[in-house]
């Protein structure tokens, strides 16, 4: 006998629209749990991962229910959930800092933050690879590196000017001369 056991929810249409709300709230509290640089460029790997989880989780969400009106009331749960917690983040601040996160700062005055790096899962090669797009090869040109809450790095060079936001992810991970 299993240590924990969730019950099962019925196939009607109501069962569907509650299993695919469980569903879809789990979800995006896995995603915001696996932090901003999940958010970044999909790669190939994360692509793979987005598939298999759609996959995955399709039949908890319709359960036996494989009508046509299942998928339909599967489709009205998800848009009606994403409404809701999007009206939640608009008027809360406080959930919408736990939603979206805060900007976490990666670089400062030329200095690598590697207890920041480290906690958002970000390495040394990535932000190498970031900076370059920026058109920044020298640490010491950067004053500020801003992992945003979408993923992308922000670079504001030493003499002020702000570059535009590079995304982060899991590609090309070659070393430079950084």
């Amino acid at each position: 006998m299993p240590i924990f056991e969730l019950p099962d929810l019925p196939s009607d249409l109501i069962g569907v629209a509650l299993r695919t709300i469980v569903i879809y709230l789990f979800l995006v509290l896995a995603l915001r749990l696996a932090g901003k640089r999940e958010m970044g460029q999909l790669s190939v790997l994360d692509l793979v991962l987005v598939l298999v989880i759609a996959n995955s989780v399709q039949n908890a969400m319709v359960g036996q229910n494989v009508s046509v009106w299942g998928g339909i009331m599967a489709v009205i749960a998800l848009i009606l959930t994403d409404r809701a917690l999007i009206m939640l983040r608009s008027r809360s601040s406080t959930f919408e800092r736990w939603f979206e996160g805060e900007p976490t700062m990666l670089v400062r005055d030329g200095r690598v933050l590697d207890d920041a790096m480290r906690r958002e899962g970000v390495d040394r090669h990535e932000l190498e690879q970031a900076l370059r797009e920026h058109g920044y090869i020298e640490l010491s040109d950067i004053r500020l590196a801003v992992l945003e809450v979408d993923g992308t790095i922000s670079v504001i060079g030493a003499t002020g000017e702000e570059s535009t936001t590079a995304p982060i992810g899991r590609r090309n991970r070659r070393k430079s001369a950084i």
